[in-house]
């Protein structure tokens, strides 16, 4: 299985600086217990995956886990999942919306 997985540093512009995530976009949700697992092996403190919605142009869902546990929220793995999609996968549009166990964002 080949999951791309994007390592960010939010709120910085500098390499091995600001607060580390890592990003996997993904077509479908995979299990929870491989979710957790894919977060346990990059050990940053969140792990951001995020699915598009069907029939929803630039809305996607977005789930955050940290090596241990799934969490309900987490700033700056959404920034990073926002940034791979605008900067990283060319993602065209003013703006995206994040639906999330905490509701939805834009």
């Amino acid at each position: 299985m080949n999951i791309p997985i994007y390592q960010i540093d939010a709120f910085s512009d500098q390499l091995f600086s600001g607060n580390p995530a890592a990003v996997c976009p993904l077509q479908a949700w995979l299990p929870d217990d491989k979710l957790q697992a894919i977060a346990a092996e990059n050990n940053l403190s969140e792990t951001a995956f995020f699915v598009p919605l069907n029939n929803t142009e630039n809305t996607y869902q977005l789930r955050w886990f940290t090596p241990a546990t799934e969490v309900d929220l987490c700033g700056h793995a959404t920034l990073a999942s926002a940034y791979v999609l605008f900067e990283l996968l060319g993602i065209k549009a003013d703006r995206i919306c994040f639906h999330s166990r905490s509701g939805p964002s834009m």
